[in-house]
């Protein structure tokens, strides 16, 4: 599902006109963005946590080359889905 087709969705879904969906979806992508580069996680209940994690430096080895590589140390956007989210896409699974 892409980003229209989900504001679409959300429009009947929540009863809403498709500008109006697309205005929340947007909002909260921004908002989760906004919190994220403060390092601040956000945290919707049954469904997950998004935070800001630090990836450590490493040594990595380019294949084209052969060469080793060093790979500074990040700050990446991370995802943990929440214990509802996880039973929920967990019996769909099970039923493919």
């Amino acid at each position: 599902m892409n980003k229209t087709e989900f504001v679409e969705m959300l429009a009947k879904e929540a009863d809403l006109t498709k500008k109006d969906a697309r205005k929340a979806v947007e909002g909260m992508v921004d908002l989760i963005t906004k919190s994220l580069s403060k390092n601040e996680p956000v945290v919707i209940t049954g469904f997950g946590k998004f935070e800001a994690r630090t990836r450590k430096a490493s040594t990595r080895m380019n294949p084209q080359t052969g060469k080793k590589i060093k790979v500074p140390a990040k700050v990446v956007p991370a995802f943990k889905a929440g214990k509802t989210l996880k039973t929920v896409v967990g019996k769909k699974a099970k039923k493919r």
